[in-house]
């Protein structure tokens, strides 16, 4: 955890927007970088160029994303693969792989995420693209932090910090910063998150990565609400975070600090206004079709209206049901979460949730195969095989067969 990101570092870059529209900033709109992503496509339609044309369908595909139009994100990754098979490009495949594990994860659909993932490093490792491979190999080592499973990525994250620290890439030493003090932020380690925290939000502003810089901001702002139950310091903090996610259009990013919101003021015992908070964020989630934010929020709500009153009866009931729903997303640490909640509500055991057929419960809060092979595999070493100074172009032709079967692996929607 020593030493600082490299001065190479002096802006961050946006590796994911390439060809045609590589000057864009990682701070552009996102509603700019969709329009160009469209014009450049066409452009590149007209040409018969399809490496381009995957380039500015992946452009395409990261706004939709992020902007929370989902289904349009997942065209666009799709489409940028289907071009990328047949300019021969693997690393302009891995970068669509990428985006598709990348949404997969924000959809909650975790095994396909592993898969696309795990498929997006080894076509990066093929192709030679080396920041490909890296960001593959963070969005494997996201996955199985967001589902609670800290001993199987904890390794991964500080290993993805060194070789970020020693390549000079800023965006990605924010991240995985972010990563390691949300991991010990989640299981009570406040000082040591909290160093963290400020560390990625300073590497971020000095980087000039406004999206780094508001989760990063988000970060302190929980640690200061929870650890110091100092309010107000927290929603400033937030309140400048939000203005990150509004100049920039980070509509997941803004829900999610709408519901940190929630947090904070549901700590200081403002429970009207939590309310009103949770909701917000519970309506811009499922606006999105993000399952976790979905029922993070949902649980921000039960404990509010618990709080205000609801009887205990009414509140167990929706602990349980919010404790499968978490589960079938695939949360590992989902029903310590919610026994906790009964716990500080005082609601008691909870019912367990329904049987099949088979005597199994429907939820099951494991990590799965593919999970778990995927993060096995993960290997960052081979990132310093490579010129610390590559670029994502540097990619090595492939034939344009390499990945179908693999790709039908993972789910016979995968390419639809």
């Amino acid at each position: 955890m020593t030493g600082r990101v490299s001065e190479r570092s002096a802006r961050a870059s946006a590796p994911e927007y390439q060809g045609a529209l590589g000057s864009l900033s990682v701070n552009a709109s996102l509603p700019e970088v969709l329009d160009e992503g469209l014009r450049g496509a066409r452009a590149a339609e007209r040409a018969g160029d399809a490496h381009e044309l995957a380039r500015c369908r992946l452009a395409v595909a990261e706004a939709c994303r992020r902007l929370g139009r989902t289904d349009e994100a997942d065209r666009a990754w799709k489409a940028s693969y289907r071009a990328a098979r047949a300019a021969g490009h693997e690393g302009a495949m891995a970068w669509a792989l990428w985006s598709g594990g990348t949404l997969a994860r924000q959809r909650g659909a975790f095994r396909l995420a592993y898969r696309l993932l795990k498929l997006a490093a080894d076509a990066g490792e093929r192709g030679g693209d080396v920041v490909a491979r890296g960001y593959s190999l963070a969005g494997l080592a996201e996955t199985g932090r967001i589902q609670g499973d800290y001993a199987a990525v904890a390794r991964l994250h500080e290993q993805l910090l060194t070789e970020a620290r020693r390549r000079g890439e800023a965006r990605h030493t924010v991240w995985a910063l972010e990563g390691i003090a949300q991991m010990h932020r989640n299981t009570g380690r406040f000082d040591e998150a909290l160093a963290l925290f400020e560390e990625a939000a300073e590497t971020a502003e000095r980087a000039e990565d406004r999206r780094g810089w508001a989760w990063a901001l988000r970060g302190i702002a929980d640690v200061v609400s929870a650890r110091d139950g100092d309010v107000e310091r927290a929603l400033a903090l937030l309140s400048r975070a939000e203005e990150a996610c509004r100049e920039i259009r980070l509509r997941s990013a803004l829900a999610y600090n709408h519901k940190m919101r929630g947090n904070v003021l549901y700590r200081a015992g403002r429970y009207e206004e939590a309310r009103d908070l949770y909701g917000r964020a519970l309506e811009e989630f499922r606006a999105m079709d993000e399952p976790r934010g979905t029922a993070l929020s949902r649980l921000g709500l039960v404990k509010t209206d618990a709080r205000l009153g609801r009887p205990a009866a009414h509140t167990a009931a929706e602990l349980a049901s919010l404790r499968t729903s978490l589960e079938r997303i695939g949360l590992i640490h989902a029903r310590d979460m919610v026994a906790g909640a009964a716990a500080e509500l005082g609601i008691g055991s909870l019912p367990e949730p329904a049987v099949d057929g088979a005597g199994e419960t429907a939820a099951r809060p494991a990590l799965p195969d593919a999970g778990a092979e995927a993060l096995r595999a993960a290997d960052p070493e081979t990132l310093r095989a490579a010129d610390p100074e590559a670029l994502p172009g540097a990619l090595r032709a492939a034939g344009p067969e390499a990945l179908p079967g693999a790709l039908r692996a993972a789910g016979p929607e995968a390419l639809r």
